[in-house]
């Protein structure tokens, strides 16, 4: 690796630390399993809702757990339950539910930041500790490509643990030299350089994403 792009790395790692001092949490998430498995078998059939089963079960299995072990957990949960597609067939611009994406069976890499997203929120993971972090991907042969991951950050200004689908262990960002971090966001703002900035589309594309979640039986 050449020492401009590992400069360009940490010095983006920074930019995202010193972004993290700001709070802008929302509430924890309240999971309906009832309504969230009708949901499951009316819309999607027997296979969705053995998918929900397992996710509920998950949930369940992890909620005494410290919080390391629950990132632990989740993570190497979505990554064996969905099957990594480069293009997934719904609507422009949108984001996918954890019910849609369990339904499917397969995601992007943004599905899988989002599962493991409101996967944490359901088991009491602050939220104002987690960052959907847009990346570039280094591979070892080829050109970088985009990518998301989620970020922990256990205190204000800590370094972020990384929960990526490309990554079995959970690992600090500094770690993941593969990495090259862009900007991130959370549900109480978005980040980009070292503005706080809030574009309509994402905006709106997280309020569609809440509104169809709250359908589906989990209440932001």
């Amino acid at each position: 690796m050449s020492i401009p792009i590992r400069l360009a790395r940490q010095a983006g790692w920074a930019v995202l630390l010193c972004l993290a001092c700001w709070s802008g949490a929302a509430g924890a998430l309240e999971l309906n399993p009832d309504r969230l498995r009708h949901a499951a078998e009316t819309r999607y059939g027997p296979q969705a809702l053995q998918a929900v089963a397992d996710w509920l079960l998950q949930l369940h299995n992890d909620a005494a757990l410290p919080e390391r072990d629950k990132l632990e957990r989740v993570n190497d949960f979505w990554n064996r339950s969905i099957l990594p597609a480069e293009a997934v067939a719904r609507p422009a611009l949108d984001w996918a539910t954890p019910l849609e994406i369990l339904a499917r069976g397969q995601g992007a890499y943004a599905d899988y930041a989002v599962g493991k997203y409101f996967s944490l929120a359901v088991l009491g993971v602050p939220v104002d500790r987690l960052r959907f972090i847009y990346v570039e991907a280094r591979p070892l042969e080829g050109r970088p490509v985009p990518h998301m991951v989620l970020g922990y950050y256990a205190t204000p200004g800590a370094e972020p643990l990384v929960l990526d689908n490309l990554a079995a262990a959970v690992l600090p960002a500094t770690q993941r030299p593969d990495l090259i971090p862009v900007f991130s966001f959370s549900a109480g703002g978005v980040y980009l350089d070292e503005r706080r900035a809030t574009p309509a589309d994402r905006v709106g594309r997280w309020r569609a994403l809440l509104a169809r979640m709250r359908r589906e039986g989990l209440e932001p």
